[in-house]
C-alpha cells in the first residue's frame, strides 16, 4: 500500500509513541517475556511477578561480545528505533545481536494495565533506574552477557541509555542516545502534567478505576503531546502551507491513536518516572548531575534536532559537554522531537550514517587497545 505524505507522518508517529496493539506483524521477530520474579524497586516497593518484554534481532556470537541493548521510549515499545535496526543499517543485524526491550509500564512488560496482583492504581511507582535494572537482569540472567557492545534508545530510551552509562559504567563500550536528557527540566514536566490533566479530567477516568479508556481526553492528549510538544512550528508550516489543513490531519491522528489501545494509567505511571529522572540521584552522586555524567566511561554519541520542545534540545547539548569524549550531533531537521523517528527519510539516512561511523570508530578503538 502506498502511503501519502500525511499518512506516512501519522504512521511514523504511531511507531514513535506506539501502543501495545501496534506491537507486531507476523514477519517480525517473536515477542518474548523473561520472568524475573519480584522486582525490587529503588523505593523499596516491589513489582510482583515482574516480566520484561523483548524481541531479538541478529545472532549473539560465541564470545557474547556483539550485543546491543535497545531501550524504549515513553509510550513506545521495542519498535521505537526500528529505522536503525537491520542489515546495512547502523545497528546492523549481520554484525550485532540486538535485544530490543519494553520499559516497565508500556503494557507489554508488567504494567498497571496487565498486572494481575497490582492492577491499575495499585501498581507501585517506578523510576527510570528501575527500568535499567530490569534490563540489566534480562541481559545478565537470561543471556549471560557480561559486557554489551552498546546501549541505544530515543527519547525516554535515550534517557535510559545515559542512565545505563552512569549505573553500569563498565558494562558497555558505547552509548547511542537520541533526543535524550540526563535530568528532566521543568518544561518537560509541565508538558507531562498537561497530558495527565487531560486524561484525568475525563469522567470516564474515574480516579483510575475505569472500565473503558477516557476517549475524549485521549484526543486532548494527542493534541497536547503529539501535535504541539513534539512538533515544531516550522515543521507544521512546511507540511501544511494552507494552515487549516492541519485540523483534519489532527483529527485523523486522533482516530489512529485511539485504535492503538494505549492505557491511561500506563501513561501516567511512566510520566511519573520521566518527571523524576536525574542521573545525579544515582546512589553515590548525592544529586550532582554533572559528576554523574563525568563518571561515564563508554564512548557516547548524543543526537537531537533544533527546537525539540518535549526534550529541549539544549539538554542533550549541555549533557554532552560533561560526558568525557562525547560526540554531540545536531540532526538537520524541522521535525523537533520526532526527528528521531522514521518520519523523514533524510533524517533516517543522517542518523544511520553518523551512528554507523561512530560505531566503526568504537570498534577500531577497541581493536587498537587489544594490540
Amino acid at each position: 500500500m502506498k502511503l501519502t505524505a500525511r499518512s506516512a507522518l501519522i504512521f511514523a508517529f504511531s511507531l514513535a509513541f506506539q501502543p501495545a496493539a501496534f506491537a507486531h506483524t507476523p514477519e517480525q521477530p517473536p515477542h518474548q517475556l523473561f520472568q524475573e520474579g519480584d522486582l525490587k524497586l529503588e523505593s523499596g516497593e516491589v513489582i510482583k511477578d515482574f516480566a520484561i518484554s523483548y524481541v531479538t534481532h541478529g545472532t549473539l556470537n560465541e564470545q557474547k561480545s556483539n550485543a546491543i541493548l535497545m531501550t524504549s521510549s515513553i509510550g513506545g515499545n521495542h519498535h521505537r528505533i526500528d529505522f536503525l535496526i537491520g542489515p546495512g543499517k547502523a545497528l546492523d543485524t549481520n554484525k550485532y545481536f540486538i535485544i530490543a526491550t519494553d520499559a516497565i509500564g508500556n503494557g507489554l512488560s508488567t504494567s498497571p494495565s496487565n498486572s494481575k496482583t497490582q492492577h491499575g492504581t495499585k501498581f507501585p511507582h517506578f523510576t527510570i533506574r528501575d527500568m535499567v535494572e530490569s534490563q540489566y537482569r534480562l541481559v545478565t540472567e537470561k543471556f549471560g552477557i557480561k559486557h554489551l557492545f552498546a546501549v541505544s534508545g530515543a527519547s525516554m530510551g535515550g534517557m535510559q541509555t545515559i542512565q545505563w552509562g552512569v549505573s553500569h559504567p563498565e558494562m558497555m563500550d558505547a552509548l547511542i542516545a537520541l533526543t535524550p536528557m540526563a535530568k528532566t527540566p521543568a518544561w518537560s514536566i509541565a508538558v507531562n502534567e498537561a497530558t495527565r490533566k487531560a486524561l484525568t479530567a475525563d469522567a470516564a477516568y474515574n480516579e483510575g478505576n475505569y472500565t473503558s479508556q477516557p476517549e475524549k481526553e485521549w484526543r486532548a492528549w494527542v493534541n497536547v503531546l503529539l501535535t504541539l510538544a513534539t512538533r515544531t512550528p516550522e515543521g507544521l508550516k512546511e507540511a501544511y502551507p494552507k494552515g487549516l489543513d492541519v485540523i483534519p490531519w489532527i483529527q485523523k491522528f486522533e482516530e489512529t491513536w485511539l485504535k492503538g489501545g494505549f492505557d491511561a494509567n500506563n501513561w501516567i505511571w511512566q510520566t511519573w518516572a520521566y518527571d523524576r529522572h536525574d542521573v545525579g540521584t544515582t546512589p553515590g552522586f548525592n544529586g550532582d548531575t554533572i559528576a554523574a555524567l563525568k563518571s561515564i566511561k563508554a564512548a557516547a554519541i548524543l543526537m537531537n534536532a533544533p527546537d525539540d520542545l518535549y526534550n529541549p534540545t539544549i539538554e542533550a547539548a549541555e549533557d554532552s559537554k560533561n560526558i568525557p569524549g562525547a560526540k554531540y550531533i545536531v540532526i538537520p531537521s524541522l521535525q523537533g522531537h520526532f526527528a528521531a523517528s522514521p518520519a523523514k527519510a533524510a533524517d533516517v539516512e543522517f542518523m544511520n550514517k553518523n551512528i554507523t561511523e561512530f560505531l566503526e570508530e568504537v570498534t577500531k578503538r577497541k581493536s587498537t587497545q587489544k594490540q
